[in-house]
């Protein structure tokens, strides 16, 4: 029998396109802030920490209250919060960082970033549909963009751990707009899954750090940022409150109103983003491939967004047979 609950209509669609870019662009500042920390001596472990940390502080009590006393759903969803914590929040940026130790930035985000076509994947196996050709020809189409905005075509050089680091990564940032994108008649509000989502995803990043699977090093000198020396405060504050707590929030509920895959390929704006950022702020002038590439980005997400006739079927399993298939590509774990 299929679980019609999961299948609600989206509510106030037009509103999910903004809230995905503005939440892309929320992301993308930590760039800025992260280059800031790193040139003081900080080590990405470290402000991993910082930064989930920080959001979890910031969300805590604004999760609690959006429960209205509905502590029945909490229990209902913990295991979506677990897994949302350990993936969204925690697995991507571990994994991220393993794969740039053995990989170019380039490629490590590319590989991240496969994120779409892994949903893409996933709706043709669950729903049994061939994706749509708009549909084809946007991730074709994005994912040549961000090729070009990356500049993977120079200096490659490729580590098979690293390459699973990245896929790692990939798998991560897919489930977490599966587990943000679902809408049921149970579901925790945004705020709340942002909210306890931090929590969770706070106590692996904690463990490793402990059990020194990264290096951990921090700093309470002055940073640079824009120019100009500022207290270490003001980048860990921007990425825990802006760059994370903003934009967890802001993401979860633009994957409610768009669906996972179309939610996935808008996130892809993030690296325009943080090209214009690092434009603004460091005098990191963007190249024309990483223009063209910005293009192409741009009509890959609109040919994605024309061929989903039906966001909802392509973003949420039809039966138990489908949702084992989601289950099979949940990590369990951001350290396995």
């Amino acid at each position: 029998m299929q679980d019609n609950s999961l299948r609600r209509p989206r509510r106030i669609a037009p509103l999910g396109l903004p809230l995905a870019l503005v939440s892309a662009a929320a992301f993308a500042t930590s760039g800025v802030f992260g280059k800031a920390l790193f040139q003081a001596g900080w080590t990405p472990a470290a402000a991993i920490t910082a930064r989930i940390g920080v959001a979890a502080l910031v969300l805590g009590v604004p999760a609690a209250l959006a429960m209205r006393g509905r502590w029945h759903l909490l229990r209902r969803n913990l295991r979506t919060v677990v897994l949302y914590g350990m993936t969204g929040v925690t697995g991507c940026q571990l994994f991220y960082f393993l794969a740039v130790e053995r990989l170019s930035v380039g490629v490590a985000l590319l590989l991240e970033y496969l994120s779409p076509v892994l949903l893409v994947l996933l709706s043709w196996i669950t729903t049994r549909r061939a994706p749509h050709p708009l549909t084809v020809g946007g991730t074709v189409a994005a994912m040549g963009g961000l090729a070009l905005v990356l500049d993977v075509f120079g200096g490659v050089r490729l580590d098979p751990v690293g390459v699973a680091f990245g896929l790692a990564a990939a798998v991560c940032s897919a489930a977490y707009f599966l587990l943000a994108a679902r809408d049921h008649d149970d579901a925790l509000p945004p705020l709340a899954l942002t909210g306890f989502g931090m929590i969770a995803g706070l106590v692996p990043v904690v463990l490793v750090s402990a059990l020194q699977v990264l290096p951990f090093r921090w700093s309470a000198t002055q940073v640079p940022l824009a120019g100009s020396e500022v207290s270490v405060l003001v980048p860990i504050l921007g990425m825990g409150v802006l760059a994370a707590a903003f934009a967890y929030a802001t993401g979860v509920v633009s994957a409610r109103y768009l669906g996972s895959r179309i939610a996935s390929f808008v996130a892809l704006s993030e690296v325009l983003f943080a090209v214009l950022f690092a434009w603004l702020f460091l005098g990191e002038l963007p190249g024309p491939m990483q223009l063209a590439g910005g293009v192409l980005i741009l009509l890959g997400v609109i040919l994605v967004r024309l061929g989903a006739t039906e966001p909802a079927a392509a973003d949420v399993p039809p039966g138990p047979e489908a949702q084992s298939a989601i289950d099979a590509v949940r990590p369990t774990s951001p350290a396995t």
